[in-house]
């Protein structure tokens, strides 16, 4: 299934790029701009980082006729969102020296960086290599951020499950050196006689477009699996991790105006066993690679390459690839898509404490100093920062020595309020970062929600749902970085100040939502919302989503395949 020679823009960049080189280092140099060579910033995504303006100061500097205030995002690799005391470390102190001091942690178990400098980019680069961290596939066309389970007292298995996911991430990692030769010693290699054979998964020109995976231990999927082009259900029987159940072609992006784009939910294709995993994600891989769209990147995803070819098609190339088939997928459920938080002991007598990030912005403020907090924490705690998918933290593997002072020191910097004081909607709640930095955003999504929340939490409270757990999610563009679509209730930015509200996705993870109200303001959203939050306090059976209170009772039609999702 070859394309034509049409190529987009990007695939040209790739093809004349000498495997991610281009001429960054020339861009790195000019001390003219603080903005990158234009087809240095298809590049550079490839390296970890995007090229942003503070929107909030276009205007002012065009006026004064200065270009943008051009800045960086950078996103490093954890694989499974699990970093050392030493590694939160370090990201604090990069986020103070470079940064504009706060840590994002995103909805795929990274760290974000925002508001770097050129002239700092090779610093705070050097700076993730020196706590063993590096910023390579963070974006770009390649596979990016492996997700996982975080919690290790989930599972027997979750350490296995958690090797798997850092196996994938490292066999899928790009071969090329540019990234040591551009950002560590600054000394770039004749590579004009470099064949593919640089790149044995990706070839010259990588993949179409961005890849994602993560794996999930049933009944948490916390990871969202289905959003993923691959996501992989872990099975177990009696402590033994077996393998796993294999769906592909997830994907949550969209664009207004274009309905031949949508949001995507994997289909189950079925079962490999734990040693082949890491070779079925590399055929799947491989075959996204050849058969993808490299036309028309709004078009390029794997979920459009399966429902272009016919997922019998996809799983019949697979098959052949591999040289052997997947087997029948085996049995599983999923309860939650969200995290526990709070307290837990393991059986080995360490503690884990799940903590509320909102908006995963990790940052001092009066009365809050959340970051001081786990700074002085990361000073004595030996076990782990595990960042979750929700884009909240894990302490894992507290000393039983240590739980005490770890709770003591976030109640002195009023980073351990209690759980009662925020409601479930707000614990669960998603954002996107969208204004000031985001090119793509059209409106408000992380600096607004908090506000909305506040307004929506006293519905909820008024109606006895405080601790009803709703999933709420908002982003600024429909691109789908903060999951919005397989919330029960999500805001998805149209215009400043204007959302388009879509209900109906359950806790599982396992069904998309649905275009309710087009264009709502501040009040339009809250006026929708109440009347169906007090019918759903009223008339809810026992154990009912909001999500599925609104399909069965017939505000929304479920939603499951994506090419129904604009019916």
């Amino acid at each position: 299934m070859s394309q034509t020679p049409n190529l987009s823009e990007v695939e040209h960049v790739k093809t004349a790029s000498r495997y991610l080189r281009g001429t960054i280092v020339e861009s790195l140099n000019n001390r003219l701009t603080g903005a990158l060579n234009h087809d240095d910033t298809h590049l550079i995504k490839f390296h970890g980082s995007y090229q942003q303006t503070d929107r909030d100061l276009d205007s002012e500097r065009k006026r004064q006729k200065l270009e943008p205030l051009f800045s960086f995002m950078i996103r490093v690799r954890v694989p499974g969102g699990v970093a050392s005391a030493a590694q939160w470390q370090r990201m604090d102190a990069l986020a103070d020296a470079y940064g504009n001091g706060t840590l994002k942690l995103t909805t795929r178990q990274t760290f974000q960086l925002h508001g770097v400098l050129k002239r700092d980019l090779r610093p705070t680069i050097q700076g993730f290599n020196d706590a063993l961290l590096d910023s390579i596939a963070g974006c770009g066309d390649v596979n990016r951020n492996v997700m996982c389970n975080v919690n290790p007292h989930e599972s027997v298995v979750h350490s296995e499950v958690q090797a798997v996911a850092a196996n994938i991430s490292a066999h899928l990692t790009p071969r090329t050196t540019a990234y040591h030769e551009i950002w560590l010693d600054g000394e770039l290699q004749n590579t004009t006689e470099a064949t593919d054979d640089a790149e044995p998964v990706y070839g010259k020109t990588y993949l179409p477009r961005k890849f994602k995976i993560a794996l999930a231990l049933p009944p948490y999927n916390d990871s969202d699996i289905f959003s993923n082009d691959i996501g992989l259900i872990a099975i177990e029987e009696n402590g033994q991790l077996l393998g796993f159940n294999v769906a592909v072609g997830g994907g949550l992006g969209m664009t207004f105006g274009l309905p031949e784009t949508y949001p995507r939910l994997a289909d189950l294709i079925g079962f490999v066993p734990t040693e082949n995993v890491v070779d079925v994600c590399e055929k799947i891989v491989t075959i996204q690679r050849d058969w993808g769209n490299r036309e028309n990147r709004k078009l390029s995803r794997l979920k459009y390459t399966i429902d272009r070819a016919g997922l019998p098609a996809f799983v019949a190339e697979l098959h052949q690839r591999l040289g052997y088939e997947l087997a029948e997928t085996r049995p599983y459920q999923f309860h939650s898509s969200s995290d526990a938080f709070g307290w837990s002991i393991a059986s080995n007598g360490l503690a884990h404490l799940v903590l509320f990030v909102e908006g995963g912005r990790v940052l001092d403020r009066p009365g809050y100093r959340l970051k001081t907090a786990l700074r002085e924490i990361s000073a004595f705690h030996t076990g782990e920062f595990r960042l979750t998918g929700n884009q909240n933290l894990i302490l894992a593997n507290i000393e039983p020595a240590h739980r005490v002072r770890i709770q003591a020191i976030l109640e002195s910097y009023g980073a351990a309020p209690q759980a009662e004081q925020f409601t479930a909607l707000r614990r669960n709640a998603l954002a996107c970062v969208a204004l000031p930095t985001c090119s793509q955003a059209f409106a408000e999504a992380e600096r607004y929600l908090p506000q909305l929340l506040d307004k929506l939490d006293a519905v909820i409270r008024a109606y006895g749902l405080a601790e009803a757990g709703i999933l709420i999610r908002m982003t600024g563009c429909p691109n789908g970085c903060a999951r919005p679509y397989l919330g029960e209730i999500a805001l998805v930015g149209k215009a400043p100040g204007r959302y388009n509200l879509y209900l109906g996705a359950n806790h599982a993870g396992e069904r998309l939502n649905k275009l309710y109200r087009k264009m709502l303001d501040e009040d339009g959203i809250l006026r929708e919302l109440a009347p169906l939050l007090a019918a759903y306090a009223a008339k809810r059976q026992l154990g009912e989503g909001f999500g599925d209170f609104v399909v069965r009772t017939g505000v929304v039609v479920a939603t499951i395949h994506g090419l129904n999702f604009h019916a």
